[in-house]
């Protein structure tokens, strides 16, 4: 018979009741009002995430990356194995307990992603650092979202936090040229598809796997500028 689940933690959060749950010794659940949010044993898209967005990082010498949601640091441990040593990562993470959690019985599920030394985390939300960042221009060359409510179809055109228009063109602001917005989605969503590309993003879209349900990872890139008196050349 399979073991039960046991309860590590409960935590009331603004979204409802946050549980850390494990089963053996490396199977573990994060859940909000009994729903779960992630499963250590499913999570290629996760890791897919972090792979397209930072893979094209690896021979630059201090790459500067956001990644938006820590969860269980699954995606951060991909975005850390493609980064080289001297990079910069900063988490955005609205739970200081899920922070507490990816450092104490989570660590040896992605390796102590959350305690490398490249990494600092910041209890924010992350569309806030994003603005932060954007008017500060101090830029990435990769911001990564990866958090539990990906674009949808009811997503506000306009004025949602982080996929809507607005948010759109700040997070553009907040990336270099050729920079990367990579987003993790439950299912594809055809208006955030073409919000990014009306915001001059040449978009990309993924399904990692080949069987089962499989989510989406969204690539979008900044337009690079074309270098003076080099138009049109090839």
């Amino acid at each position: 018979m399979a073991q039960p689940w046991q309860v590590l933690q409960s935590v009331k959060t603004a979204d409802g009741v946050l549980e850390l749950r494990q089963r053996g010794e490396s199977d573990f659940l994060i859940t909000v009002n009994g729903l779960v949010l992630m499963n250590s044993s499913l999570h290629r898209s996760e890791v897919a995430l972090g792979e397209l967005a930072c893979g094209h990082l690896k021979q630059q010498e201090t790459p500067r990356v956001l990644v938006g949601g820590l969860g269980m640091g699954i995606t951060l441990r991909a975005v850390l194995d493609n980064l080289p040593p001297k990079a910069t990562v900063v988490v955005a993470e609205l739970n200081p307990v899920v922070l507490e959690w990816c450092r104490g019985p989570l660590s040896a599920v992605t390796n102590q992603a959350a305690s490398d030394p490249r990494v600092t985390v910041e209890i924010t939300d992350v569309a806030d650092a994003i603005r932060k960042n954007a008017m500060a221009r101090s830029r990435f060359d990769a911001i990564v979202l990866d958090l539990y409510t990906g674009p949808h179809a009811k997503t506000h055109k306009i004025e949602d936090p982080l996929y809507g228009a607005i948010a759109i063109e700040m997070t553009r602001a907040a990336l270099k040229p050729g920079g990367v917005f990579a987003v993790w989605g439950e299912n594809y969503d055809q208006g955030f598809d073409k919000r990014l590309r009306a915001a001059g993003f040449s978009v990309t879209c993924d399904r990692p796997g080949r069987g089962g349900l499989r989510h989406v990872v969204y690539l979008a890139r900044v337009q690079q500028r074309s270098e003076p008196g080099r138009q049109g050349k090839r």
